[in-house]
């Protein structure tokens, strides 16, 4: 089929193309215009996205921003807050309302559920794709009874909003403050057990002790290396006073240096010698003078040696007494080590023990603020969303229509037309054109014979409605 034989078929059919859309037209129309009408009233909620979590005040990424509004348009129309409109209303009460349930739902389940239902069914949420208006909007019947919805759909959103902020600060208040007191047990014995240390240890100013002790083993270690080398200078000269003996005393001795009957004694002894040597010259040993003069010399030497011994004497005490005292230092020392590494022991102990004290102590403020902060959200009584334009009693209804309803049943009148036309040409094949001949007999159009009668508009009305 060609565009000429759609055409021609159309225009044969024209009265099913005129009759059609007009009497869906008028048919849409009636029923408009019985239907009852609604009216739509629209309330406006403006939301303040901050993107920060009420409870931790962590900052949420800005992506999540539709899935927020999402999430607030599916509140709006959750049966929650419809169950809250209809007790805020007190629809459930009314009798018409008892009436309908009664009718609808057989008196099954409960009147509350039933009336959310039925509101939700009335509601529509639409929010805007660049801001964060919400428009929350109601049809009924009556505009003012619309009106009324809308704003306690607005108003019961904003006490749920509200609600699902305060109640998991609620939450965690209440686990707060569980968990608080746990840390402040803990905090108790942390320091129960280190003030029962401390008294235990008798430990009042632990470090101040410790740096007395400390100095107190750095003087005994001082004071032993002293003893030490002063003991072995005094068994060193002993040493060299042994080896030495009585008549040949070092004179670079201390002892030797510091004695003075030993020096007048070998300042005699030398003179006594030399004496000796002269006189030995002149006389004989066995002279008188001679042997007086050995005699002299002699006694010198004893006196000499018992000197000596007693020097020796006196540095074999001293070498004993430093010896006792390099070993009661080396005691004190030893026990002045053990204080410290027990003081060390002690102190580390401590430190543990305050560690504990300080982690607990931690813990416990860190709690508390989280504690006074969730009781805080939990007790806020303000909310992100504001009612930018409460809803009014509409002064024109919404519904049905009318125009935009005649206009589609027209359109769809036209097009049902136009199925109509070809499925009577599909069942009532009419020869309309010479082309439809030559399709038909599958034969070729040698002519077209004219005559005057034909041309008559009785018999051309005739020859168009021969059937092939």
């Amino acid at each position: 089929m060609n565009l000429n034989q759609f055409l021609q078929i159309l225009w044969a059919r024209l009265w099913v193309l005129v009759l059609t859309p007009l009497a869906a037209a008028l048919t849409v129309l009636a029923i408009s215009l019985i239907l009852p009408k609604a009216y739509t009233a629209t309330s406006t909620l403006v939301v303040d996205y901050k993107g920060v979590d009420p409870i931790t005040g962590i900052a949420v990424p800005a992506q999540l921003m539709p899935g927020y509004m999402a999430t607030q348009v599916n509140i709006i129309g959750s049966h929650n807050v419809a169950l809250k409109v209809v007790d805020r209303l007190k629809l459930a009460d009314l009798p018409e309302s008892k009436e309908r349930f009664e009718q609808e739902a057989k008196g099954t389940g409960d009147i509350r559920d039933w009336l959310a239902d039925q509101l939700l069914k009335k509601l529509e949420v639409q929010p805007s794709r660049e801001s964060s208006v919400i428009q929350v909007s109601y049809s009924d019947v009556d505009p003012t009874l619309a009106a009324a919805l809308s704003n306690a759909f607005a108003e019961n959103y904003i006490a749920t909003n509200l609600e699902l902020k305060t109640e998991p600060a609620r939450q965690n208040a209440a686990w707060f403050e569980q968990q608080i007191k746990g840390l402040r047990e803990n905090l108790e014995k942390a320091q129960a057990s280190l003030s029962e240390y401390q008294q235990e240890k008798g430990i009042v100013a632990l470090d101040q002790h410790w740096d007395v002790e400390n100095s107190r083993l750095e003087e005994l270690s001082k004071q032993l290396v002293a003893a030490q080398s002063h003991t072995y200078d005094l068994i060193s000269r002993r040493n060299q006073l042994e080896a030495a003996g009585s008549a040949f005393l070092p004179e670079t001795l201390p002892d030797v240096l510091a004695n003075s009957v030993v020096q007048d004694l070998k300042a005699k002894l030398a003179l006594a010698e030399t004496r000796l040597a002269e006189i030995g010259e002149k006389y004989d040993i066995n002279h008188p003078i001679h042997q007086q003069a050995v005699a002299e010399a002699g006694s010198l030497k004893r006196k000499l040696a018992a000197e000596t011994k007693t020097i020796l004497h006196s540095l074999n005490t001293a070498v004993d007494i430093a010896r006792m005292r390099e070993n009661e230092l080396r005691t004190a020392l030893g026990a002045q080590k053990a204080r410290v590494l027990e003081l060390n022991k002690q102190r580390d102990e401590l430190a543990v023990l305050t560690h504990e004290v300080e982690h607990a102590r931690q813990s416990y403020t860190a709690a508390l603020q989280r504690f006074n902060q969730t009781r805080l959200e939990s007790e806020a009584n303000q909310t992100n969303v504001a009612v930018l334009n409460p809803a009014k009693p509409p002064l024109r209804p919404s519904r049905p229509k009318v125009l935009l309803n005649v206009a589609v049943a027209a359109f769809l009148g036209v097009i049902l037309a136009v199925s109509f036309a070809l499925l009577l040409e599909l069942f009532d094949r009419r020869v309309r054109s010479p082309e439809d001949l030559s399709i038909t007999l599958g034969l070729p159009v040698l002519g077209v014979l004219t005559d005057a009668k034909l041309r008559h508009p009785k018999w051309r009305l005739a020859f168009s409605k021969t059937p092939v």
